[in-house]
């Protein structure tokens, strides 16, 4: 294994790199503590009550993670949630309109948002208020500055998950679950996950053992690695057990990204026995494809590279986006 200095990056330069990548991110994809719920909706909790199992009959006041009181409606019915149209669907509601950028949408829910509109990921306030929605739930603290809260607010009661909670689908699907009145359809849809993840990790510890593998995302001519912690990472080395490579373990935590940059230097030192590539750029991208140093990485020399479609779950996090990876992993790996 290579030592921990080939993984020295200054913590600026990961940073920067790490706002390019989400930059990319959003240029290419076309990712709890509990109260009783009080009885009248004037009192506040501060969370939904993890107890209701159906949408509640009269409205309730929560706080959210940026601590605004938000009364939420009893039975919510134009819900408009961008970028947790995962847990939405999840959970049988369909949102009122779905996360785009200019590239396109969320493929993979393609069939789930089939009649859905789209509206911007930046939410602009005209395209939120022409959809008349009566409850929106925004995932990260980030995306509601500079008075864009007040605004939405305005429009309908908005709740903010925040980024500790969001990104942990879990975490994610229990809390909106709970706002939402649906916390049995969100304990059932874990448990269901649970298993199929069990089940697929039992498969695949007989198909690879503890063989290693990296994430890899192609994108403009950049190279990209997901870690432990995030969309495909988090279900191939938490929940299947895979063996993450040495360049995802040498990633010093402070400077972890959701998507985290490799160099050419570092792809050469790359030692993992198989490489799942989500491959966003066919035409430039190909140079490193056709480069003596990606032809030298061990999974490369072995005919262990899996090319998958940047419209699939690989990006994203979820109930849906994880099982539609775990069925990829076993359909590639599992003969």
């Amino acid at each position: 294994m290579v030592s921990s200095k080939t993984m020295k990056i200054s913590g600026r330069k990961w940073v920067g790199t790490g706002c390019m990548a989400m930059m990319l991110f959003l240029s290419a994809c076309g990712s709890n503590n509990t109260a009783d719920t009080a009885n009248s909706g004037s009192a506040a909790t501060t969370a939904p009550s993890a107890a209701a199992t159906t949408a509640p009959s009269e409205p309730r006041t929560v706080t959210d993670s940026m601590g605004h009181k938000v009364t939420v409606p009893a039975n919510p019915q134009r819900v408009l949630g961008s970028y947790l149209e995962d847990q939405l669907v999840t959970l049988g509601v369909t949102p009122v309109a779905q996360w785009s950028v200019a590239n396109g949408i969320q493929d993979y829910l393609s069939a789930e948002l089939k009649d859905v509109p789209t509206i911007s990921y930046d939410l602009p306030l005209e395209a939120v208020t022409s959809f008349a929605p009566d409850f929106i739930i925004v995932g990260s603290e980030s995306s509601v500055q500079n008075g864009l809260y007040d605004q939405l607010n305005k429009v309908a009661p908005t709740y903010v998950l925040g980024d500790e909670i969001n990104k942990n689908w879990r975490k994610g699907l229990t809390t909106i679950g709970e706002l939402l009145g649906k916390s049995a359809e969100a304990e059932q849809a874990i448990k269901d996950y649970d298993q199929k993840a069990a089940e697929a990790k039992g498969k695949l510890t007989g198909a690879v053992g503890s063989q290693s593998a990296a994430v890899l995302w192609l994108r403009q001519k950049n190279l990209f690695m997901v870690d432990e912690s995030q969309a495909s990472g988090s279900v191939l080395y938490t929940d299947l057990g895979m063996t993450p490579p040495n360049l995802v373990t040498e990633i010093p935590a402070d400077q972890k990204a959701a998507w985290n940059p490799v160099s050419l230097e570092k792809l050469s030192e790359l030692t993992a026995d198989h490489i799942f590539l989500v491959n966003s750029d066919k035409a430039e991208g190909s140079e490193i494809l056709n480069s003596a140093i990606w032809k030298g990485i061990p999974a490369v020399k072995a005919g262990h590279v899996y090319e998958l479609s940047s419209t699939g779950s690989w990006l994203y996090s979820g109930a849906n986006a994880n099982g539609k990876t775990i069925d990829d992993v076993l359909k590639l790996l599992v003969k």
